[in-house]
């Protein structure tokens, strides 16, 4: 099974930056490294709500997980992506803790966030807020669309979701945007870096730093 957050990265990881970007004005790279920082803290508070409520029971497990995605992930916000965030940008208390998802793991990744990329520990909230719903809307894309069922989401949440990263935010932080002591950590620097390479705007060629014309369609960048 393909993991779950390269597969996020790759199919909403630049509309997600750009939308991010646009509506904290924030830089787009710095948006697009949040992708792979909480996504694992959303999938960690889905396995550990699993754990428990559902203990090892297999379709209790499932129920919980299909529980809060019913609830809070729908998979309409990835249609319009950029009013989600806009309305999620303007809220004036925002909490990180997503109930009882990440509790206080959240408030503790909100402050390293904001002071790693020296941001205001508002945006810091905002984007682990904004960013919750649409993870959580894919992971209900993907169940609904038959990719994985109702029962199979549960066990994509085992194989991906590590609940230990809640009690480690500082860990997963500095494994995340480093890629060290990793074992997937090298496979999503690599795709970020992929992702943050200037492209030409006419053909999508990756483009090197200074060049003035694209190599592959002449274009004038």
């Amino acid at each position: 099974m393909t993991d779950f957050i390269e597969e996020f990265l790759k199919d909403y990881g630049p509309e997600v930056s750009n939308q991010l970007s646009s509506s904290l004005g924030i830089d787009r790279d710095t948006a697009l490294q949040m992708i792979p920082v909480v996504a694992p803290m959303i999938l960690g508070g889905l396995k550990r709500q699993m754990d428990q409520h559902g203990g090892s029971d297999k379709k209790a497990r499932a129920d919980r997980a299909n529980h809060i995605l019913n609830k809070y992930g729908s998979s309409s916000v990835l249609d319009n992506i950029g009013g989600e965030f806009y309305t999620r940008a303007r809220e004036k208390n925002p909490d990180p803790r997503l109930g009882g998802l990440l509790g206080d793991s959240g408030v503790q990744a909100a402050d390293i966030i904001s002071s790693k990329f020296k941001l205001d520990r508002g945006t810091a909230m905002k984007l682990i807020i904004m960013l919750a719903p649409i993870i959580l809307g894919a992971l209900s894309n993907k169940r609904d669309k038959g990719a994985v069922g109702s029962r199979g989401i549960a066990t994509l949440i085992d194989q991906d979701g590590d609940d230990s990263i809640l009690d480690d935010v500082a860990g997963l932080l500095f494994q995340r945007l480093t890629g060290s002591s990793d074992a997937r950590g090298g496979g999503l620097m690599g795709l970020l870096g992929n992702m943050m390479q200037p492209r030409c705007p006419k053909c999508g060629r990756a483009i090197e730093k200074g060049n003035k014309f694209c190599p592959e369609c002449g274009s004038r960048l």
